[in-house]
């Protein structure tokens, strides 16, 4: 069955950097869209950011743009978000999705089919 693998996270300081991975394992999804969302307490799932099928076009949200990078790895098919000055805000259980009916990157959970195990990502001010 299909499975997304995720790895990284922990606990840093404000101001510093984490990498997440997520290999999915039973398939691929080289031409589809695969985003991270996180979950912070008290609020919804959110989208982070994604890339898309057939090309890797990166997709960030706001809070994000500029401190966090998304890159596909599409030997591996691994899919990394790269956090750097990361705030407390940030904050959150993150999790990687892959939508097996898209190229491009939905910002809606609702879009998503396949989703990894979630990682707690602590930013200690």
């Amino acid at each position: 069955q299909v499975q997304l693998v995720q790895s990284g996270g922990g606990l840093v300081q404000a101001e510093g950097s984490l990498r997440l991975s997520c290999t999915p394992v039973g398939r691929t999804f080289s031409s589809n869209a695969v985003a991270w969302f996180r979950m912070a307490p008290g609020k919804e799932r959110e989208f982070v950011a994604g890339v898309s099928g057939r090309g890797s076009v990166p997709k960030y949200t706001d809070a994000v743009e500029g401190r966090f990078t998304v890159s596909r790895d599409n030997g591996k098919s691994t899919v990394s978000l790269q956090m750097n000055n990361l705030k407390p805000e940030d904050t959150a259980v993150y999790f990687c999705a892959a939508d097996r009916n898209r190229a491009y990157v939905s910002v809606q959970p609702g879009n998503y089919d396949y989703w990894g195990q979630g990682t707690q990502v602590t930013v200690s001010s």
